[in-house]
């Protein structure tokens, strides 16, 4: 498979829940985490190229962190376990301090 990223990505060392921010519900948990995208692990399949407002709170960081970003849906597939669901997205809208303190927390959790 090519690699399309920009920037490879890392898994959280802990569960990081999304949340919808216009909905205020539960969309998944973060896969893996890169400055330019993310992995979402959901409970429902999520609308192909979309575009979502998600939040979620970094763990570790301190003070705690939330996190506001404009994702756009890339692609999405069932995962093995019925229910769930894969889905690809790419960073579209993210505030500069957010930026800074998102690649702060993957440079610290950076596997090498």
């Amino acid at each position: 498979m090519i690699e399309n990223r920009r920037s490879r990505r890392k898994p959280p060392p802990e569960g990081i829940t999304v949340v919808d921010s216009l909905t205020g519900k539960d969309v998944g948990q973060i896969g893996n985490l890169s400055i330019d995208g993310m992995l979402l692990l959901a409970d429902r399949a999520i609308t192909d190229d979309a575009l979502f407002q998600f939040n979620f709170e970094l763990p570790g960081s301190e003070p705690r962190r939330r996190i506001e970003i404009g994702v756009h849906e890339q692609w999405g597939e069932p995962a093995n376990t019925p229910g769930h669901y894969f889905a690809g997205f790419r960073i579209i809208d993210i505030a500069a301090d957010d930026r800074k303190a998102l690649a702060a927390w993957i440079e610290k959790h950076d596997e090498g």
